[in-house]
This record gives C-alpha cells, structure tokens and sequence, in this order.
C-alpha cells in the first residue's frame, strides 16, 4: 500500500471518521496484518474496552431435509436420503432441556426449507421450547426461512413474526446472507431470499422492537470488493433501523466427507480454497473498521478453530459466541477438529487466556455476569498453562 494512503487511512480511523468503499477495498488490499489489527483493535476497543462477550447456549437444527440446493452447503438433505432428519417437538424439547443445568440463557434454531412441513409446526414447537424453559431466549430461523413460511403459510411477514414473537421468539439469526452482489450470489444459492427480502424481514424485525444479527459468507468464490460491499449494504440498513446487535462473518467450509453417506455435497469446493487465518483475521479487521455503527463483531469459533478465535479478539472481535453444542451445518462438513461443546468454564478460560475479560451476556447483550479480568502474564507464566490446538 502506499504510505501515504496508508497515512490517510490511519488518520481516518483515529479521528472516527466513517471509511468509503474505496478505503474498505484498500484496506483489504493491505498487506501490513499487523498494521490492520492494530486499527481495528483501536476501534473495538473505544467501543467495548478488554471485555470480550459470550453466551451459554446450544444450537438445535430442527430439521436438514431441505427444497434448495445451495452449492456451498453441506447441510442439507432431500426426502428420502439415509440421513436426512426432522425432529418431533417432544425430540427437538428433551434435547434442548439437556443443557439446563448449565444454566443455558438461549437456544439458537435454524434448519432446511422442509417441502413438507407445515407452518403451524414452527410457532408450536417454539411455545413448547417456551414451556419447557421459559428463561432461555429463543433465537430462531433465518430471513430465507421466514421467507418460507411466506410461501407455505400465505401469510405476511409481519403476521409471521407477531405470531413467531407470541410464541417466544426473541430473535432471529443471521443467516441467509452469504454474499448480497448477485455477481457471486447466483452462483452459490439456490433460494428465493436475495438483499431485497432479507433486508425486508430484518428491518420489519427491529420495527417490532427485535436486535437480531447479521452475517457474511467469506471465503469461497467472492472477491474483497464483495465483502465491502456486503458490509456497506448492511451498515445503511443499520443507518435506517440500528437494530444489528453484532456483524458475524462466517468462514466458508469445504465437505471432508465425514457424513454418514459419504457423499460431497459442496458444488464448488474443486475450485475454491478455503480462508488461511491470516485472511480470516483481515476480514475481521476491514469489518470492525467498515461497520462502526454496529456495538459488536463475533467470531464463531466453531468455523475458525480455538486459536485464531483467540488472535481474532486483537483484530476487532469481541464476542466468542457462546457454547454451542452440536452445530450440526458446519459439523457435517469440516473435519479439523473444532469441539462440538464449550462449556462456560473453557470459554472463560480461552479468553483469559487471551489476555481479556470475559463478560456473560443474553441474546440481547445484556450483561448477565462480569468475570474477573485476565490474570496477568507474570500470573500466568507462574503455572504451565493450556493450549488450545
């Protein structure tokens, strides 16, 4: 890069100033990381301090019997296939009460556009996972998913969510987003949800009072300019309804075969590489840079492995996520080695470790604990201390 842009840009981000679009795509184009981690976490630390934020939760997939056929996704499974599932709702409540002696505060739900399921079975699960803990938040379906229910039930979104948040919905997730241009999008997704209608149902969501979060698929087939894009589109939305609590980006999986049938799934990992760390932890820093009307950026350490969850909280993150427990999309398609559950004394401990202090939140980012601060390095070289592979 050039040092006098290099300068600019640096004196940009010191004086608050909002970065454009060339400055996002410039930033990208840095290959200075440690320059870029220093900017970001400049900023995330105006914003949140030391503190780094997690949850106690578990992830339910109600169903993977899915209509779409997205190319990147190993998930999803179609009528009939050896391993395809869907959850009775007496199922989809025992497995979601296995956690309650953890003292869970949310349940995170996203699951495949069932060709079959009826609508009325969404909001009657959700009253029953309700019934059965009524003090965990429930988190649940995608913008692509309620688009869905759209098509299945005839109704509006806005009758939907009044009728999802009646049963206890406190959330939607993030998901369905990927990549927004339709230069990229066309290839990877096989759905009707695209900007318009994934814009549509999260702005009607913060309208009836929702923080929801949003999400970018990194990794595959896009270029850095997509990315800025992507983030520029959800930034004026946040402008509109400021009703993101946390931008998420997701790294991309390729299929190692490990499911049950053996099959590969994903239609275009003979072509794509997935992220190094290294270009995982620049897109956490150009985001936390480019987003700054947004309180958080979050780092799902199930798609990242342990350490670079740890490196990425000095480039602009500060949420962990939370515990997690069977994330079965990303699951089924990698085999490196990130643990199904982690339990809230390993996430405190990962982000001790990191030299941070842990703060429990809900689903609305809401302080539930403040944890001591991080032990310092003397403290920490006085014992021998756990590595995280």
């Amino acid at each position: 890069m050039d040092a006098g842009l290099k300068r600019e840009l640096e004196a940009k981000v010191y004086a608050g100033e909002r970065l454009t679009r060339e400055d996002g795509v410039a930033l990208y184009d840095s290959d200075d990381l440690s320059w870029l981690g220093r900017l970001a976490h400049h900023k995330r630390t105006e914003l949140n301090g030391e503190r780094v934020m997690f949850n106690v939760n578990r992830h339910l997939n109600l169903t993977n019997v899915c209509s779409a056929s997205c190319a990147y996704c190993s998930f999803q499974r179609k009528p009939g296939e050896k391993d395809a599932y869907t959850m009775r709702i007496d199922e989809a409540v025992r497995k979601a009460k296995e956690m309650e002696d953890e003292q869970l505060t949310e349940l995170h739900i996203v699951n495949g556009l069932h060709p079959t399921l009826p609508w009325r079975y969404y909001p009657k699960v959700l009253r029953e996972l309700k019934a059965a803990l009524p003090n965990v938040k429930l988190k649940c379906f995608t913008a692509t998913e309620v688009q869905w229910f759209e098509k299945i039930s005839g109704l509006s979104a806005d009758e939907i969510l009044d009728e999802l948040m009646d049963a206890g919905l406190e959330s939607l997730t993030g998901g369905g987003a990927e990549i927004f241009d339709w230069e990229v999008r066309q290839h990877i997704v096989d759905h009707a949800c695209h900007w318009e209608d994934w814009s549509r149902i999260h702005a009607l969501a913060h309208s009836k009072g929702m923080k929801t979060p949003a999400t970018m698929l990194y990794g595959h087939i896009e270029e850095p300019r997509h990315r800025v894009d992507h983030v520029l589109r959800l930034r004026e939305l946040q402008d509109e309804t400021g009703g993101f609590a946390v931008f998420i980006p997701l790294r991309y999986q390729h299929d190692f075969v490990d499911s049950a049938d053996g099959k590969i799934r994903n239609r275009i990992q003979a072509r794509t590489t997935m992220a190094s760390p290294a270009e995982s932890l620049k897109t956490f820093a150009v985001s936390r840079l480019l987003f700054d009307n947004v309180p958080h950026v979050k780092n799902f350490w199930v798609m990242h492995g342990l350490s670079v969850a740890q490196l990425s909280l000095n480039f602009g993150v500060d949420d962990l996520d939370g515990s997690v427990v069977e994330y079965k999309i990303t699951h089924d398609a990698d085999s490196y080695g990130t643990p199904n559950t982690m339990h809230r004394e390993d996430l405190l401990n990962l982000i001790w470790d990191a030299g941070f202090q842990p703060v429990e939140r809900d689903t609305r980012y809401n302080v539930v604990r403040e944890y001591d601060k991080a032990p310092s390095l003397a403290e920490r070289r006085a014992e021998p201390q756990q590595v995280w592979a």
